[in-house]
């Protein structure tokens, strides 16, 4: 768990100590408003604000979903700028459950990055153990890191589709979305035939951190996730997605994502869609 997760306090101590993490701080809401406001409002100390669809997603298109994987030339020119340095641990945050903040998480990790946390519970906890913030924006210094792609297993829509028949195959989106009942950005409702509904909000407490590891367990476990296999999941653009694949670490499963999600998918009308439970 500790390979995923740092707690509010033990962040502290790093903070102040020889080797302090770079903060990453990726507060961001589907439709808005832009987390960039907020950022200048109160961040940790020190902490450079990312941009989740411009800076941890391409361009989006019908053809490749609403956040595709950026082009790793792109991603790292981002970083730099981030101030990430080659060999330096990272934390990244948000104040909404790490439902954000997990994107990153995954996309460093992808691109190579070995040491990358998520802050449980995010902001709310960091500010609740009587840690300080600090407003206004950070210019970091040009980092260094260089990144290369493909260090996380990912998924086409094609793989998707067989994994859904073949394995297990998660959809991390709430389950009304799931049962096509509502669908409030993409452009069909309902999910990937033979998909199994897992809300990402299901991964959390009732204080927005992560549930315990023998939840999490538990949990996967029951939605026919062999412990130690490989379980794919996706979301509406792969954002929630990344959640899932935190949660699925920590439950001793490896995540296999599928970036373009239901956006991409739903975007096809030759592909097949199924609804209900």
């Amino acid at each position: 768990m500790t390979d995923v997760l740092v707690t509010a306090a033990d962040l502290a101590r790093e903070l102040a100590g020889p080797t302090p993490p770079r903060l990453l701080d990726v507060r961001w809401a589907l439709g808005g408003p832009p987390g960039v406001e907020a950022y200048r409002a109160g961040h940790l100390p020190g902490a450079v604000y990312v941009d989740l669809d411009t800076e941890l997603a391409a361009p989006p298109s019908a053809a490749a979903g609403r956040h595709p994987l950026p082009d790793v030339a792109d991603l790292q020119a981002a970083a730099r700028r981030w101030g990430l340095r080659a060999g330096e641990p990272v934390v990244v945050y948000d104040d909404s459950g790490a439902t954000s903040a997990a994107r990153a998480w995954w996309l460093l990790r992808w691109a190579g990055v070995a040491d990358v946390r998520i802050l449980d519970g995010g902001l709310p906890a960091w500010v609740a153990a009587g840690s300080a913030v600090e407003a206004g924006d950070v210019a970091a210094e040009p980092g260094d890191v260089t990144l290369t792609g493909g260090h996380l297993p990912v998924l086409d829509a094609d793989e998707a589709g067989r994994w859904a028949e073949d394995g297990v195959l998660l959809d991390a989106r709430a389950a009304e979305r799931y049962r096509g009942e509502v669908e409030p950005v993409d452009p069909r409702a309902g999910h990937i035939p033979g998909a199994v509904s897992a809300p990402t909000a299901d991964n959390l407490g009732a204080d927005g951190r992560f549930r315990p590891v023998d939840e999490l367990t538990a949990r996967f476990a029951a939605l026919g996730a062999a412990e130690g296999g490989e379980v794919a999941v996706y979301c509406g653009s792969g954002v929630t997605a990344a959640h899932q694949a935190a949660a699925l670490v920590m439950a001793g499963r490896t995540p296999v994502l599928y970036p373009g999600s239901w956006s991409q998918w739903s975007s096809d009308p030759d592909r097949p869609v199924a609804t209900g439970e």
